[in-house]
């Protein structure tokens, strides 16, 4: 299992956007936004590789180098497979 954490959605969202309009944003839709073109773009690279799995947005996960934490409310927030 691969589990990856995206910690400057609100960035990149600036770079497409521009800042102003994130500064209208909330942090949650930035990193939903951000998380949702990463899955797709993971699906549609693996795909094309052949490789067959799922993905998942996941809410209430957290890591910090080694240690992971489960809060409460853990949900899957979108899953895709390929």
């Amino acid at each position: 299992m691969i589990v990856l954490k995206i910690s400057n959605a609100s960035e990149v969202v600036a770079s497409k956007v521009g800042r102003f309009l994130e500064r209208l944003t909330p942090d949650a839709i930035d990193q939903n936004a951000v998380e949702d073109q990463v899955i797709k773009k993971l699906v549609e690279n693996l795909a094309a590789e052949g490789i067959k799995g799922e993905i998942a947005a996941v809410q209430g996960v957290d890591f910090n180098g080694e240690e992971l934490s489960l809060h409460d409310g853990l949900k899957v927030r979108k899953q895709a497979s390929f």
